[in-house]
């Protein structure tokens, strides 16, 4: 009974783990909806871990979607720095702008994963791309004053744009380990620009250059009691916008996420996030500075599971209030995201039937 009770549970964790750890991995760069850095446009997306992170995942291929929608705002130099990009005003020229800008973005990603079987350093390795397509739109209303030497130029009103497209593509590798309760994640991504970008457009879904991320995770998962807690850190290293000449500084970013089961099927937390430029960007307007960004985020999360045939399908909803902003707009965020992995056998144990000598 002992032998069969932790067996269930172990297959209990292994579906549930599975699919809502898939979902919590499968976050990449949405362009469209994540400022900092240049004209404060980020690789990394806050959020894209949570709960779960690290936990095993059954083998085999699976597949994930997810709805984002983002609003933020700025004023100061965010809203200077993509009307310097747009403007393609030069170094020698003191640029002042009163302006604030809003930002709206409504995103879908696409995720295939493949979950190897075979151990790779005793981990489980996991590759995936993401691509996105969607809609993303920008607005900047202000004064902007130019001047050269004695000759000053002031000019007021607004510019917006939208644009309806695809985004770049994101490989990723995982590996994980598993030691009882405890679990361990290492990762890797980056960003392959091909997506939609003009440096002369306010609103894009690519961000017009390559960037490598990698970084490290843990999560405590105790299916006996039904607690979880998982935080993520990484760091993002930008190569330099060709188009521009402007490279983004590295990035820190941590992201974590606790909850706890109801039931089997349904679990309750709260999620969260924190990004810190630690490095200047190269390439700026000297009115801008180092220009280092930096968010927190703050949410609540809760998450299903269900069956779907003889797949595991899992839906998630969370969402972020922004705080603690700069040289970045910050607003607040939701997600919408719905998996479907191979389903965990719930026995491993062969039945056997008992011999009575009379």
């Amino acid at each position: 009974m002992q032998m069969t009770g932790y067996i269930s549970k172990q297959a209990s964790t292994h579906r549930i783990a599975h699919s809502a750890g898939l979902a919590m991995l499968l976050f990449g760069s949405l362009s469209g909806g994540a400022y900092a850095d240049e004209s404060g446009v980020s690789y990394w997306l806050p959020g894209r871990f949570s709960s779960l992170a690290a936990t095993p995942q059954v083998p085999g291929w699976s597949w994930a979607e997810v709805y984002y929608h983002t609003s933020v705002g700025a004023s100061g130099g965010v809203a200077a720095a993509k009307q310097i990009q747009i403007g393609r005003i030069p170094a020698n020229v003191n640029v002042s702008l009163n302006a604030s800008l809003n930002a709206q973005a409504d995103l879908v990603l696409l995720n295939p994963t493949y979950t190897f079987a075979t151990p790779v350093l005793g981990g489980q390795l996991a590759l995936g791309v993401i691509g996105l397509f969607g809609r993303a739109s920008t607005g900047i209303d202000g004064t902007l004053t130019t001047a050269v030497g004695p000759l000053v130029t002031t000019r007021t009103g607004s510019i917006s744009d939208s644009l309806t497209s695809v985004g770049d593509l994101y490989p990723q590798a995982t590996l994980k380990w598993n030691a009882g309760v405890h679990n361990f994640m290492t990762y890797v991504t980056g960003d392959i620009p091909v997506g939609a970008y003009d440096p002369n457009r306010l609103s894009n879904l690519g961000i017009g250059h390559g960037a490598i991320d990698g970084g490290g995770g843990y999560t405590f998962f105790n299916p006996a009691a039904g607690q979880e807690f998982s935080a993520v850190a990484g760091f993002t290293y930008n190569f330099k916008n060709q188009d521009t000449q402007y490279q983004n500084g590295i990035d820190f970013h941590l992201d974590w996420g606790v909850s706890q089961f109801l039931s089997k099927q349904v679990f309750v937390g709260f999620v969260g996030y924190a990004y810190q430029q630690i490095t200047d960007d190269f390439g700026q307007h000297p009115i801008l500075g180092g220009f280092r960004s930096r968010v927190a985020g703050i949410g609540p999360q809760i998450g299903f599971l269900f069956p779907v045939g003889d797949m595991q399908g899992y839906l998630n909803l969370k969402g972020y209030g922004e705080f603690a902003a700069e040289n970045r707009p910050s607003g607040w965020n939701t997600w919408v995201t719905f998996s479907i992995s191979p389903m965990a056998p719930t026995s491993t144990v062969t039945p056997t039937r008992r011999i009575v000598n009379k």
